[in-house]
């Protein structure tokens, strides 16, 4: 059976499918619209070693082309990205070791899918962290958040904390983050920064502006301050000159009378 698949293989191209288009909006939402894709490149850098990217196969290998699930969030360290585009997606035999974290966001229909299907694909392919998000807060999945590390092979639990209903997150420890459910919002937060989210691209730029409106606002100011300082140093002059002209008319008064009345 496997030299039939090693025939099989042969005589394909050796990579994996493009990913069938998805027609919901789940993606577009919360990860494009939101940059999280770009907030965690731009986090995690190096493009020859760390891949990040959505809509990507995974699978444990190009022999069992079916055998391979596609992730909507994947990250992996420490593989071989040039690899990853020549296989057309994440191929594990091909790599030092699978993903470090894959998140699935929920589908109305498609928990059990998730829980239990890919799930089960994901711990035997051997992803270290798996996390699903829901932004119907649980009516989609298992719950609004949820995450697993892989211990001695099998899924072990992540702890959620809730602040409340609207705020709840877990540590990834993939990841170095903390992956937050705010408000129906996937974010990622950052622990060695007091818990401040990743920035999206929107929030750079609205940040950007708000600086240079700022930076505006202040040489305006030192502007408006110079041409104070300015006028009240004319001023300044001007009234030293006056008081030199009165003081010298004094003295010329005052000469006048000595003069005069002798």
């Amino acid at each position: 059976a496997t030299l039939v698949k090693f025939a099989k293989l042969a005589l394909r191209d050796p990579h994996y499918p493009d990913a069938p288009p998805r027609d919901d909006m789940q993606q577009l939402r919360y990860l494009h619209k939101r940059s999280v894709i770009a907030a965690l490149i731009k986090r995690f850098g190096d493009p020859d070693s760390t891949f990040v990217g959505t809509r990507a196969h995974m699978g444990s290998s190009l022999i069992e082309p079916d055998d391979a699930r596609i992730p909507d969030l994947m990250v992996a360290f420490n593989c071989d990205v040039a690899r990853v585009w020549e296989d057309n997606g994440y191929c594990v035999a091909s790599q030092p070791h699978a993903p470090q974290f894959v998140l699935e966001i929920a589908l109305r229909g498609g928990g059990i899918v998730d829980f239990a299907e890919k799930r089960a694909d994901y711990e035997r392919y051997g992803v270290a962290e798996y996390w699903r998000f829901d932004p119907a807060a649980g009516a989609c999945q298992d719950d609004s958040l949820a995450g697993e590390r892989l211990v001695g092979g099998r899924y072990e639990p992540i702890a959620i904390n809730w602040r409340d209903a609207e705020h709840g997150r877990g540590y990834s420890e993939a990841l170095g983050l903390f992956v937050c459910w705010e408000r129906d919002e996937l974010r990622f937060s950052d622990p060695r920064s007091g818990g401040r989210y990743l920035r999206s691209l929107a929030e750079e730029a609205a940040e950007r502006r708000a600086e240079s409106a700022r930076a505006d606002m202040e040489a305006e100011a030192r502007r408006r301050a110079e041409a104070r300082a300015d006028a009240e140093a004319e001023a300044r002059r001007q009234a030293e000159a006056r008081a030199a002209v009165a003081e010298a008319r004094l003295a010329e008064l005052e000469r006048e009378r000595r003069y005069g009345g002798a």
